[in-house]
């Protein structure tokens, strides 16, 4: 159970509910999320592609922009050179098809996650100056391969940085800026442009869409041709935006609402045979699509096998090999789902019956898991405990590990703060990744807890309530209304009411008690079924250790219970043989 929180920003919500034709408490979720300015409300409500910050304000865009028409001009062949993720993919994606575009000597190669680890090493560039490549180009990595950027300048080849993750620093604090000859990445301090928080794709289609601006007028170029192009890349950026977790405001938003229309009626032979494989084709596709369904099976050719198979995928204009490749990423899939169930059963285990249960941050060595699901792993343990967590297995001799930390620990920052017991490592504030000698693995928990200054409160996860909303209050009109809240995710979460006191009435459990349906009454009088899933078993534990086992027995059971709950929930439509119903998600419940 989590601390709840109303939310309390203040404004006329029903001025802006009259001037934007929306309902007041619309007005107010928006509000809740720093919506305020008439400006931020229409790229809220409005925003599209026109919203786009311009390319040109990324430092070094235009200098990146420059090299590589010159290299093409000259015929000197290119290597982008991406990450094994969803993001890195569709970097990858996006530049190879741009450039190609441009008429590029170009080709791509994703590292592989066991036998590379991420972002550039030493074999990645020996390998492209045998090849005789002229040009490398980074993509969502590259900000902090200095050493590696060393080498390929010392063996003659040009080096091109597009990445976002955060600029590494030296032990003054200062910036470590790689010797490229051109570094694109929002996150640098003399950076001028306005947001920050746009993933690797974002920046690769950012440099592919300026270079195309460069040519439209070009008599060799049909304009068709360039927008079609255009709209492909952008259903890959906003692809990468969601499984990369990116927040879904300011430009993020416009290019997500966007995207899920182009991926929807997309082109791209590769994505098509995607939806067809997981049963979405012809859907309407949402950002739950995008982060559950479709990016765990592009996620999965990088942490089961390699992701060159989910490369090969949106690269291809083959039809059946399409299919064969979509239908060997939704196996991976489903190979990474019991990999990832059992590591977290044995995760769990080891916090239990270990004192690292007492840890404010969970170090977590599992010596048998597959190196490819410690950070779903380590985000399943972070959610359950609400602490830091980093956990590690044996990869060719040494230790790697993910990390998934909560909003008041800075991962990225904790880590640097005692770098010298990796090998290796880089990421965000709420993600990263590292890899260890193994006489290194008590020292990292040691030195973690003990720089750890986070407070019990902040040890508490917080749930944000928008509004004490009557469930009355969710006609089929106002659950309509809420769509244009869409598409939520990180940063912009799906709204959260809340009712206290309310008498519980009946409860029934369904599919092995993964689903559970609970009707309540409030203090109106008024009555609704709220529905939870998967916590079913914590609910009645709750219960019983409140008002004993016989009376939720009996409540079970059918009879009068005169138990009360609090619940935290959302609004939404479920459809079920043609009818349309308002159904309450229960979030939380105390």
């Amino acid at each position: 159970m989590s601390k709840w929180m109303l939310l309390r920003r203040g404004a006329d919500f029903n001025e802006i509910g009259k001037k934007y034709g929306i309902d007041p408490l619309i007005a107010r979720i928006m509000v809740n999320r720093g919506i305020c300015s008439d400006e931020e409300i229409d790229r809220f409500l409005n925003g599209d592609r026109a919203y786009f910050h311009d390319p040109k304000l990324l430092k070094d865009l235009e200098k990146a922009a420059n090299i590589l028409f010159k290299k093409i001009e000259e015929g000197k062949k290119i290597r982008v050179i991406g990450d094994y993720d969803g993001d890195g993919v569709c970097s990858t994606t996006i530049l190879l098809k741009g450039l190609r575009f441009l008429g590029a000597d170009v080709d791509g190669i994703i590292p592989h996650r066991i036998k590379d680890g991420y972002g550039l090493n030493d074999r990645l560039i020996d390998n492209a100056s045998n090849d005789g490549i002229d040009t490398i180009v980074t993509c969502d990595n590259g900000i902090s391969a200095y050493k590696e950027v060393k080498k390929a300048k010392e063996l003659g080849m040009t080096v091109i940085i597009t990445d976002h993750h955060e600029v590494p620093k030296d032990e003054d604090g200062k910036p470590v800026i790689p010797p490229a000859d051109s570094v694109t990445d929002p996150k640098q301090e003399d950076c001028k442009y306005p947001y920050k928080n746009i993933c690797g794709a974002f920046v690769a289609y950012k440099l592919i869409v300026y270079m195309l601006s460069q040519v439209e007028n070009d008599t060799k170029y049909i304009k068709e041709d360039i927008e079609s192009l255009n709209e492909e890349l952008m259903a890959f950026a906003a692809f990468a935006t969601i499984t990369d977790i990116m927040e879904l405001m300011d430009e993020n938003r416009c290019l997500v609402k966007e995207g899920l229309k182009l991926i929807k009626n997309t082109k791209s032979t590769g994505l098509t045979a995607l939806l067809e494989v997981v049963g979405l084709y012809g859907q309407d596709i949402t950002t739950y699509h995008l982060g559950f369904v479709l990016g765990p099976c592009v996620n999965a050719a990088g942490r089961i096998g390699s992701a060159d198979k989910a490369l090969n995928l949106f690269m291809t204009e083959d039809r059946n090999e399409a299919l064969t490749l979509a239908g060997d990423l939704k196996a991976m899939n489903d190979s990474r789902k019991s990999l990832t169930e059992k590591a977290t059963d044995d995760a769990k285990r080891i916090i239990e019956e270990t004192d690292i249960k007492d840890d404010n941050v969970l170090v977590i060595y599992l010596e048998d898991c597959h190196e490819s699901v410690a950070g779903i792993v380590a985000g399943r343990i972070k959610e359950e405990y609400f602490k830091p967590t980093l956990v590690i297995t044996d990869s060719e001799g040494v230790l790697k590990g993910s990390a998934r930390s909560i909003p008041s620990y800075d991962m990225f920052q904790e880590l640097s703060e005692i770098s010298d017991v990796f090998i290796k490592f880089g990421g965000h504030p709420q993600a990263a990744g590292f890899s260890l000698e193994k006489d290194k693995l008590e020292e990292l928990r040691r030195r973690l807890n003990e720089n750890c200054c986070l407070t019990e409160d902040e040890l508490i996860s917080r749930l944000s309530i928008d509004a004490d909303a009557p469930f009355s209050y969710c006609t089929d009109r106002f659950v309509e209304g809420l769509s244009v809240l869409e598409p939520c995710g990180n940063g912009n979460p799906s709204p959260v009411f809340a009712r206290k006191n309310l008498k519980l009435k009946a409860a029934k459990i369904f599919g092995s008690g993964k689903v559970g349906k609970y009707t309540v009454e409030d203090t109106d009088g008024n009555t609704a079924e709220l529905t939870l899933f998967r916590r079913n078993e914590e609910l009645r534990a709750m219960l019983e250790a409140k008002y004993g086992k016989d009376k939720v027995d009996n409540l079970y059971k059918g009879g009068a219970s005169g138990i009360t709950i609090s619940a935290a929930y959302y609004p939404n439509f479920n459809e079920y043989n043609g009818r349309r119903t308002v159904q309450f998600i229960v979030n939380d419940f105390c």
